[in-house]
């Protein structure tokens, strides 16, 4: 059972630092760091603990449009108009290593789940998936016939998902190197997409101010979001998969209950566009930027219980004995099967309120 916090998400705190439009957030898997990419051509690395100073990192160029900590949160990739991507070490030195295949602004950068891969997604209307360790260039993946903004890997690394200026979402098979299936219900410039963390449907978001998200085993178009009155620059989903986040033009944040199909915040912070909001990984908290040079960190105070119960579910003490771990997972596993039951009959639901509409 869902134990739902009455309380509205709210504004905890928000870092000022930036000389120009914050592009990008994303937070270190501890929640212990929250970096902010800027127009301004520096990487912020910011501390959640009070009066600890933040580290600004410079060696990019030129505007930065993206960050992504690694899994671990012992790395930070940055990707920037200087047609370059960067690996920072986010400590007081800010080491980083460049690389470079990309011909055109680096749009978007993405670990995948082991750490090992890194996918970025460029002007140059290629998506490239890099080693990580060896600092290697591996392969394209080159369909698209615009810029592509983003691309990402899906949670298990068999899929990376793109979204281009073309109007399509594209879903690939990292291993063939194939393009498995193009989406192309936007009616405008794809900005953002992103997949649910049980890695069955992907959400993007686009210049026509919608969102809409797909199964990626059927292709079908499950649900469309039109409440934004400008473009929808990015998204986010909680980790318990049950709500999503979504930035946009109109200067506001939405959050979405997945599970009901509706609306269930709008929040007012920044002045002008939103241009990016990213949960932290244990959906707490999430950042969102702005192009007011303000980078804000939100309260959840949604689905926290249900969700640290899950959480601590996930982690068996490692001094228990090992039939009691066993049993941690089948109470997981539970918990999985409930919560995509849920979303199934939650989909099904919406097809039949969709059949009803239609003429």
């Amino acid at each position: 059972m869902t134990a739902h916090c009455p309380e509205d998400p709210s504004l905890e705190r928000h870092f000022k630092g930036h000389r120009d439009a914050v592009t990008s957030v994303d937070f270190s898997l501890n929640t212990k760091q929250l970096a902010s990419g800027s127009m301004d051509s520096c990487l912020m690395v910011w501390h959640m603990k009070p009066q600890t100073r933040a580290y600004r990192f410079a060696g990019h160029k030129d505007a930065i449009t993206c960050v992504n900590f690694s899994p671990s949160g012992h790395l930070l990739a940055s990707g920037s108009r200087d047609k370059t991507v960067r690996i920072w070490v986010p400590n007081v030195k800010g080491e980083s290593t460049v690389f470079r295949a990309h011909t055109a602004t680096v749009r978007s950068v993405h670990f995948c789940s082991d750490g090992q891969s890194l996918v970025t997604a460029s002007d140059d209307k290629t998506v490239k998936v890099w080693s990580t360790h060896r600092q290697k260039f591996l392969f394209s993946l080159s369909q698209h016939i615009n810029w592509v903004r983003c691309a990402k890997f899906s949670p298990d690394g068999r899929l990376i998902v793109s979204a281009s200026d073309d109007k399509t979402v594209k879903l690939w098979d990292k291993t063939s190197r194939e393009c498995v299936h193009s989406y192309c219900e936007h009616g405008g410039f794809v900005t953002y997409v992103d997949f649910h963390p049980s890695g069955t449907c992907i959400a993007a978001a686009g210049m026509d101010n919608t969102v809409k998200v797909w199964d990626v085993r059927t292709h079908r178009l499950l649900q469309h979001y039109q409440l934004h009155s400008a473009a929808v620059n990015a998204l986010s989903f909680h980790p318990s998969g049950n709500y999503l986040v979504t930035a946009s033009s109109d200067s506001t944040l939405k959050i979405l209950d997945l599970m009901e199909g509706r609306l269930l915040y709008t929040l007012h912070g920044h002045q002008g566009p939103a241009t990016t909001v990213a949960f932290s990984r244990t959906g707490e908290y999430f950042a969102s930027g702005g192009s007011d040079e303000q980078v804000m960190v939100w309260k959840s105070n949604f689905d926290v219980v249900d969700y640290g119960e899950v959480l601590r579910v996930q982690r068996p003490p490692a001094t228990r004995a090992s039939s009691s771990g066993t049993l941690t997972v089948s109470i997981l596993e539970q918990r999985l099967t409930l919560t995509e039951d849920k979303l199934k009959q939650c989909l099904e639901n919406q097809q039949l309120i969709m059949q009803r509409t239609t003429p």
